[in-house]
């Protein structure tokens, strides 16, 4: 089939210079919802109608499989479907879907396609208790004879609960034809798409429809307002699915999912946690309270303590972080590593059973196994223009409040007295301590405020 999607509204109530189908759902643009269910059905073209923005959707979105149409000036649904004719397949029939309606899914859009066949048009509709402002399908002996917008419907029409939610299908050489003879005789002075359905009438061609399996699947966003509605909708359906795996949420109300969350046996999730990105937590993971996880593996039976930031890091099994730690892009902790309160870790290794468990920064290290990392010790891997890298080897026990400066290895089994500055390798099953010698001054005077 060809898709085409209709991304080329200003959204004036969105109050923004973004083009509105750039705002983001669970973190994604909401056109790319869209273009995202359109590849599930595995079109062979895909074409998005832009116009508000300028070329800032295309440079965004850009992809081999997306070709991008320009309306301008925009002049209605039907006017913008014309802008796409020309890189459709004609011998295949026409799926259109809005870039700002981005929770419909592939389930849906596949029973859309399946009423409509191979000749007819069909129609996504859906019942609502209040249709105030959609366009009413109009029936004759429950066959769909025209689709008529609020502003144009008379009394009786108006009465009607079945809408129209804008998504069709068509044989796209009939769809040409009746787009070129589309009128904007009308209230709002623009070419309907819907009144192709009269057309398709008149020719003969039989009209359908099907319905979604839930409402919220054909919301669109027209404001701020909207979109955190249609937010919440979103990661409420996520929520459920974990629970229905077996994930035990705190909270279901206070997650947020802006990606991909992949979850074993037996975890937990506490409230406040945000995951974006690819998160994958295996068996008996523990995500305690305000957690955020961006592009992380967290392998079996680790605790994740209260109020860590993780990201682009790789960790091991039964291993405790935080709370308030910070592991930075490039960090890869074996199992049952210890990360403390307030330590920071980039682009470093941790092997097992090594611990950092208070105030301290690791950057571009190589940490061996079962090392401890006192409390205040750094890193020092930048000189101003260029990182370089610490080694620490197996055993070796840090001391509290120690610098070690780049390019500097510790050995295996080194002891490193407190309040050390290395600058030189230490050397293997000895301790190195660097620092003034330590006197006492008896009968010395603390400085006395002079009065003014």
């Amino acid at each position: 089939m060809n898709v085409v999607i209709l991304a080329a509204g200003m959204g004036k109530r969105m109050q923004s210079d973004l083009p509105k189908v750039l705002h983001a759902l669970a973190g994604k643009p909401l056109l790319l919802h869209v273009i995202d269910t359109a590849r599930s059905l595995s079109p062979q073209r895909c074409c998005v109608v832009c116009g508000h923005g300028g070329d800032l959707v295309p440079q965004r979105l850009a992809a081999d499989d997306l070709h991008f149409a320009l309306q301008e000036p925009q002049l209605g649904t039907g006017h913008a479907v014309t802008q796409a004719l020309p890189v459709l397949d004609e011998t295949q029939p026409t799926l259109v879907l809005y870039g700002d309606v981005p929770l419909t899914t592939s389930t849906t859009l596949q029973k859309l396609v399946a009423a409509a066949g191979k000749d007819k048009l069909a129609v996504l509709t859906v019942d609502l208790d209040d249709p105030t402002g959609y366009g009413r399908i109009v029936r004759e002996q429950n066959n769909i004879v025209r689709i008529v917008e609020q502003k144009d419907a008379n009394e009786t029409e108006r009465q009607i609960h079945e809408v129209n939610t804008g998504i069709l299908i068509a044989p796209t050489t009939h769809l040409k034809r009746w787009l070129a003879n589309l009128s904007n005789n009308n209230a709002q002075g623009e070419y309907y798409l819907t009144d192709i359905i009269a057309s398709a009438v008149a020719d003969g061609v039989a009209v359908t429809s099907s319905q979604p399996a839930h409402a919220w699947e054909t919301l669109g966003v027209n404001s701020k307002v909207q979109l955190a509605e249609l937010e919440r909708i979103h990661q409420h359906n996520i929520a459920h699915a974990l629970l229905e795996q077996g994930v035990t949420l705190m909270d279901p109300a206070r997650l947020d999912v802006r990606g991909e969350l992949q979850c074993g046996r037996d975890v937990v999730i506490d409230v406040g946690c945000v995951f974006e990105g690819k998160v994958e937590l295996e068996d008996g993971v523990t995500i305690s309270a305000n957690c955020v996880i961006k592009n992380a593996r967290i392998a079996k039976g680790t605790l994740i303590k209260p109020f860590c930031h993780i990201e682009d890091s790789i960790i091991g099994e039964a291993a405790e972080i935080g709370p308030y730690a910070r592991l930075r892009p490039g960090t890869s902790l074996a199992d049952q590593v210890h990360i403390g309160n307030f330590v920071e870790v980039k682009n470093s290794q941790f092997g097992s059973k090594s611990k950092a468990n208070h105030l301290a920064y690791v950057g571009d290290a190589t940490v061996g196994e079962r090392v401890n990392i006192g409390a205040g010790t750094i890193t020092c891997n930048y000189d101003g223009a260029n990182k370089h890298r610490t080694i620490i080897e197996d055993d070796a026990f840090i001391g509290s409040d120690s610098q070690l400066v780049a390019p500097v290895t510790v050995g295996k089994g080194a002891t490193l007295g407190a309040g050390t500055t290395l600058t030189k390798d230490a050397p293997a099953n000895s301790l190195t301590v660097s620092r003034a010698k330590q006197i006492s001054i008896a009968d010395w005077q603390r400085p006395v405020k002079q009065k003014k």
